[in-house]
């Protein structure tokens, strides 16, 4: 007779079945509703979940087929359609790690970061010296005839997902790896923060080799189950006319000045979209003023990194401030650090110069017992939390300058808080001023340009000086149709500014060098103007 169990024996304990929590996270969606509408390609295209969901498996069997393995590196230089999107969740699905590549990128540039990331294979229309290289039409091509169901890998939080590379502009470029776990909370973050639902259309003009376009723009949308409309690049007439067909519009400064230059922006060609938002580059208040007055709408900004994924955001219901980025997201701790110039103690750690924690606005002193710095006083900016990546690929030196002792990141970043818990960027620590031993913060300087008659916007760095060490040099760009005078100029910031933070030269250009996501280039300024 065989043995009866206790009554009062312990159950084996329940293993959930292990899961790859991002590629469920790209595909959620699909098993919910799979003929609900996903995608409107540039070139016509339209895709439901099912058809992401079906193309993407039959990629992961080619990739597999291929013997790509988790963990791994897939480096992708491709423009933007449907089929990159599919090929980027089928690369979540095998567990590899997803290196999107800028398409402007000349071979030089690409034979560099392929040596960097080694991956086991690119995609892109032309070879890669040394490396296993395909175009996606052929890629295509072999998942064709293969399965439209695929077990995804079993991946964990903190496996990697995607590497995308800095824009390098002070020197080499960096690697930063990103995990599922980082990921999953960014898109879940945001996509809480902002309200996107199911019934959400975004229209989507951003490049997909980029955090803003790809980790925003397409995981929050994904994440909640809306609809992307694509465009493959920015132009207003196109933006305009598809704008009543959506709900959510994320673009960079640039896009929104090009908007207001367009005669058909009113509050028509608007009155559909539920939310406006901008990031990558900081928006003029006069630009916010401008498109609230035309179109009736408040953009919202918002502050994050190709590290960190999003940090924070001004409200979707409260007071959106021009000039600031907003409290912390949920579960994001961000902490100014008063240092020597703005930075962080020198020896890494916060209690050596005083530190503010904000934890969704709420203002904290460090429990070092020292001193933080008030309201509107600058300093470094650090950031912890589920959102920060792990560090850069193959640059362990990075760990002990670009994370504290205590595990926060350093974003290089000033910024400060009001008393509402309100971020302001200041500017990059880098492009600090140090003038005759003050230090002299570029943003405010641009501030008190930007609000003087006849500038559209102006841009300040610090440049070489034998008297001072680095003497303060602003470019401005002027209005259409306006004057400026640099003696001017000059004269009128000595109403706002200490003398010491006027700047010794100003000069009135055509244009800022930015670069692609609108951001200007301060490095290639300071050269033009050293």
């Amino acid at each position: 007779m065989p043995a009866v169990p206790p009554t009062n024996a312990v159950p084996p304990p329940v293993v959930p079945p292990p899961t790859n929590a991002f590629a469920d996270l790209l595909l959620g969606q699909a098993g919910r509703e799979p003929g609900r509408r996903l995608l409107w390609g540039p070139d016509g295209t339209t895709w439901t979940y099912g058809d992401l969901d079906a193309t993407s498996a039959r990629l992961a069997h080619a990739l597999a087929a291929r013997d790509v393995r988790p963990g791994d590196r897939i480096s992708v230089q491709l423009p933007k359609s449907a089929g990159l999107l599919a090929l980027h969740v089928a690369c979540a699905r095998v567990g590899a790690v997803w290196c999107p590549l800028n398409t402007a990128y000349t071979d030089r540039e690409v034979d560099d970061l392929v040596a960097d990331a080694d991956p086991v294979l690119v995609v892109r229309e032309r070879p890669v010296r040394g490396v296993t290289t395909v175009a996606l039409a052929a890629l295509q091509a072999e998942a064709e005839s293969l399965s439209p169901a695929y077990d995804d890998v079993p991946r964990s939080a903190g496996d990697p997902a995607v590497m995308l590379y800095t824009s390098g502009t002070t020197g080499r470029p960096k690697g930063a790896v990103l995990s599922a776990g980082n990921l999953c909370f960014g898109a879940r973050n945001l996509a809480t923060a902002w309200g996107f639902s199911r019934d959400d259309v975004v229209l989507h003009v951003l490049p997909l080799h980029h955090a803003h376009g790809l980790f925003v723009a397409v995981h929050v949308t994904l994440a909640a189950g809306g609809a992307l409309r694509f465009h493959e690049a920015f132009e207003p007439g196109r933006v305009l006319a598809d704008l009543p067909a959506c709900t959510v519009f994320m673009g960079v400064p640039t896009h929104y000045t090009r908007l207001l230059s367009h005669p058909g922006l009113d509050r028509t060609a608007a009155e559909r979209v539920r939310l406006f938002t901008c990031g990558s580059a900081p928006l003029l208040a006069a630009t916010h003023e401008a498109f609230r007055e035309r179109t009736g709408a408040a953009i919202l900004e918002r502050y994050g990194m190709t590290e960190t994924h999003m940090i924070a955001s001004n409200p979707l219901h409260g007071q959106r401030r021009p000039g600031t980025v907003g409290p912390p997201l949920p579960g994001v701790q961000v902490r100014i650090v008063a240092g020597p110039a703005g930075d962080s103690a020198s020896d890494g750690s916060p209690g050596a110069a005083g530190v503010a924690v904000h934890d969704r606005g709420v203002a904290d002193d460090s429990s070092s017992g020292a001193t933080a710095p008030g309201a509107g006083e600058p300093g470094g900016i650090e950031v912890s939390g589920p959102n920060v990546f792990g560090g850069y690929w193959r640059r362990p030196e990075l760990q002990a300058t670009e994370f504290t002792p205590d595990g926060w990141f350093v974003t290089g970043d000033v910024g400060r808080f009001d008393a509402d818990g309100y971020l302001e960027i200041v500017g990059r620590a880098k492009d600090l001023v140090i003038s005759g031993g003050l230090n002299v913060y570029p943003k405010e300087v641009e501030q008190a340009l930007d609000a003087l008659p006849g500038v559209l916007e102006s841009a300040v760095v610090g440049v070489a000086d034998p008297d001072f060490g680095e003497a303060v040099v602003a470019a401005v760009v002027a209005e259409p149709g306006a004057g400026l005078d640099p003696e001017e100029l000059r004269r009128l910031l000595r109403a706002d500014l200490a003398g010491f933070k006027i700047p010794k030269r100003v000069y009135v250009v055509e244009a800022l060098p930015r670069n692609t996501m609108g951001k200007v280039r301060k490095d290639v300024l300071r050269d033009q103007l050293a």
